[in-house]
């Protein structure tokens, strides 16, 4: 390749150290961002067991979303840049700010470097929270919704990945114009892990065959693999057509909690026997949310919710197909247990 690095910030993550591997795989040479240079070693290794050592092809620069330090040093002579990084609290944070400011102001740092370096393309994983919360549709959402981040009860993570996109695409329309940008929204992702750092859809995998879950609130998600969400990043980082765009990223219809519990039984056997599937009725989610903070997270307004999206713009403009969602959940739980991560069974 002669376009230089490819650099993919925040490398230690579960999606971007998939980008990493896909952009090796595919022969690029790759910059990635960490916050503390100890990981590095660790990233390697997950590479190296994933079945590519990436040697002198992958260089490593301190930085972090929050501060100036190191971004110039790491978009330097890169053509393409996958931003990949964004803050995510394991529980609700104690004010909204704690997640906003970070991913409107470190998207915001990002391109400023990236336009000041002179970038062709930024790839920016968002999020299906910045489409499709806020409001009820009847029919799928597409790339043209986008989250109310006025609604009531909205919780602050769909309202940040909203923020932080809008100030991006309000970016390349001003002082950013010229940088080209495209834009990924994912739904929940699943599929292997590399390592032992885990997203909010992996815990929630863990969870359910550790058996923690006794019974399941009435929330629906979409599901895609990693893998192919890389893969649709590669996509919109090569395709002409996909600047400017935004790209839903979802493998097939969404999938009830019970349906995926169920999955995750079909798929893994024994593995899975902790897995319950019984459903909690939304009152009782509503009750008990009065006294757990982890009800509180569950008895929002998407609480008995029924809800759809459409990848079709992605397979129609950039030939995308992932694989099925059931493939995702069960190689979600098979790299746990193969990890040691979750107890195999009873």
């Amino acid at each position: 390749m002669n376009d230089g690095p490819v650099l993919v910030t925040g490398g230690s993550g579960f999606l971007a150290g998939h980008c990493i591997l896909a952009l090796l795989a595919d022969g690029h040479e790759v910059r990635t961002t960490l916050r503390s240079p100890a990981r590095e070693a660790g990233l390697r290794g997950a590479l190296a067991a994933a079945g590519i050592d990436p040697g002198q092809r992958l260089s490593v620069i301190a930085a972090d979303l929050t501060h100036d330090a190191g971004w110039a040093e790491a978009v330097a002579g890169c053509r393409h840049v996958l931003h990949v990084a964004s803050p995510l609290a394991a529980a609700a944070p104690r004010h909204e700010d704690e997640l906003i400011i970070p991913a409107r102001e470190g998207t915001l740092r990002v391109l400023r470097a990236a336009h000041a370096a002179g970038a062709e393309r930024v790839v920016m994983t968002s999020s299906f929270a910045a489409i499709g919360y806020g409001k009820i549709l009847t029919r799928p959402y597409s790339e043209s919704d986008w989250t109310d981040a006025s609604a009531p009860g909205l919780a602050a993570y769909p309202k940040s990945k909203t923020l932080a996109e809008r100030a991006a695409w309000d970016f390349v329309d001003g002082e950013g114009r010229g940088l080209e940008l495209a834009v990924i929204n994912p739904v929940g992702i699943f599929g292997p892990l590399l390592g032992p750092d885990m997203s909010a859809s992996i815990l929630l995998v863990k969870s359910m065959l550790e058996g923690r879950l006794l019974a399941l609130p009435r929330l629906m998600f979409g599901v895609v693999d990693v893998r192919d969400v890389a893969d649709l990043h590669l996509r919109a980082m090569t395709n002409p057509a996909a600047a400017g765009e935004r790209f839903i990223a979802t493998a097939d219809d969404f999938m009830s909690m019970q349906e995926i519990a169920q999955a995750l039984r079909d798929r893994l056997g024994p593995a899975a026997d902790k897995v319950s599937t019984r459903v909690l009725p939304d009152w009782l989610v509503r009750l008990v949310a009065r006294f757990s903070a982890a009800a509180r997270q569950a008895a929002t307004p998407e609480l008995g919710r029924t809800k759809n999206a459409s990848s079709d713009k992605a397979r129609a403009m950039l030939g995308w197909e992932p694989r099925p969602a059931v493939e995702a959940l069960a190689a979600t739980g098979e790299s746990l247990v193969r990890l040691g991560l979750v107890a195999p069974g009873r």
